[in-house]
């Protein structure tokens, strides 16, 4: 069966193996990006063995996110997946962060989160189903030096996973937060010790697992770290 899939927050890393594993798998999937300089790049990419659509977007902007999602759909149709990817970070202690850097950390994650959410689900619940994946981290759990916004963020999203699966779970739609508790091997560089990083296509396969599973069994919360690390 072919899906419709919608990636919140693109880039060279994590997202683009989220994409390449969904259209490998037969999906047609919208790609949403601030900046549509990278996103252009790897839906052409992605053309040459299925179906996928770059699409410019704010996604703090209900608009532009209303816009977006309405794109997708005359291209592909309703959409059945959806994986809220992106998180906004200001890498700064309590007394370093200004107002406006806080909230719009925050906002990445948890507007960019509510407005796709909403968008996606109507489809859902109109065609008797889908998937929503929220990509959480280890501050999604455990708050960390330097990362206060991104932590807040992080927290309230995994917050808001875990409401939309009890609301949502009855009515078909299997919600997962994914915890991606390490670093993840970067795309463009080598780096020292390989093995303690997450590969960013093994993430991808499990994510492309969560949309599959038999609702008998649904993953609310789903742990990912590399062997090496210390639990």
């Amino acid at each position: 069966m072919t899906r419709t899939a919608v990636i919140a927050g693109v880039g060279p890393g994590l997202g683009a193996s989220i994409a390449r594993k969904f259209v490998a798998e037969g999906c047609a999937v919208g790609l949403f990006a601030r900046s549509s300089e990278f996103i252009d790049d790897l839906a052409d990419e992605l053309n040459g063995d299925g179906e996928a659509l770059a699409v410019e977007t704010d996604i703090t902007d209900a608009e532009q996110v209303a816009a977006g999602f309405e794109e997708v759909r005359e291209a592909f149709g309703p959409v059945d997946v959806l994986v809220n990817h992106a998180s906004g970070g200001a890498w700064k202690q309590l007394m370093d962060l200004s107002g406006d850097e806080f909230e719009q950390a925050v906002a990445v994650g948890t507007h960019g989160g509510f407005y796709c959410s909403q968008e996606a689900v109507a489809d859902m619940l109109d065609n008797g189903g889908g998937t929503v994946i929220f990509t959480g981290a280890t501050s999604s759990v455990r708050g960390n030096e330097g990362a206060l916004a991104f932590s807040a963020g992080k927290f309230a999203v995994r917050g808001m996973a875990e409401s939309m699966a009890r609301d949502l779970g009855p009515k078909g739609i299997h919600v997962a937060h994914v915890v991606i508790d390490g670093g993840i091997r970067p795309p463009n560089r080598e780096v020292q010790n390989p093995d303690d990083y997450l590969d960013p296509d093994a993430i991808a396969g499990s994510y492309w697992h969560l949309v599959e599973q038999d609702e008998s069994a649904w993953t609310l919360e789903l742990d990912l770290r590399p062997y090496t690390e210390e639990f």
